[in-house]
């Protein structure tokens, strides 16, 4: 039995990653603000009250964990925030870099007296992040946010890679959830492919911005 901890665990993938580890018979520390009745019932051991834009959820995490051994360390919290064409909104811009490039710095400070060598480290990410990719301009927060949690990836990786840490980044698609899309894959199926190549990761892998069906994307 695996130890696995799911960020933003209450809702859409986080909900669906925590689910699928239940279901192998891992134990899944599933951390959240609010958890959700679905979550409370799915088995999981909920670690509520914790906001990753917040510094002061790096201690509150720090204690719940309390130094057991963690495999899979999946940072999942995200958020993206509508914008204005043409109009900046600094606290929405603030707020989005807050929780999906910061939050998982904060995370992995809370937990890095866990991991272990062949502990994996995985930063759910997205392609709206890749400079490569961007034709379509706009979504200024949530694409800049993205690309900083890349960087941040890249730098874990070569700062964890003495210790046997392996860290993973990971886009998983265009998903039915409130943060997706209604025409998105849904949202179980996304989550069995991330947790394929969740599994696939060793310490041999190289940190690629990879999607969730096994794309190599662009930076």
């Amino acid at each position: 039995m695996a130890t696995i901890l799911v960020t933003g665990a209450a809702r859409g993938i986080g909900l669906a990653l925590t689910e699928a580890y239940v279901a192998r018979g891992d134990l899944v520390l599933a951390t959240c603000r609010r958890p959700s009745k679905t979550l409370l019932d799915l088995g999981a051991e909920v670690i509520e009250g914790i906001d990753v834009s917040q510094d002061e959820c790096v201690a509150r995490l720090e204690q719940a964990v309390h130094g057991r051994p963690i495999d899979v360390a999946i940072n999942n919290a995200g958020v993206l925030l509508s914008e204005q064409k043409g109009r900046y909104d600094f606290a929405a811009l603030r707020k989005q870099y807050e929780i999906n490039a910061l939050g998982p710095l904060r995370v992995t400070a809370a937990i890095r007296g866990s991991l272990r060598s062949g502990s994996k480290l995985v930063i759910v990410t997205s392609r709206m992040g890749s400079i490569g990719d961007n034709g379509s301009g706009g979504v200024y927060g949530y694409r800049m946010s993205k690309a900083a949690v890349n960087m941040a990836a890249v730098n874990l990786a070569h700062e964890l890679r003495s210790s046997g840490v392996v860290v993973g980044l990971l886009h998983p698609g265009m998903v039915a959830t409130d943060m997706g899309s209604a025409h998105g894959v849904p949202v179980d199926e996304a989550a069995r492919m991330l947790l394929a190549r969740i599994d696939e990761l060793a310490p041999d892998t190289p940190v690629t911005l990879l999607h969730a069906n096994g794309q190599h994307l662009p930076w």
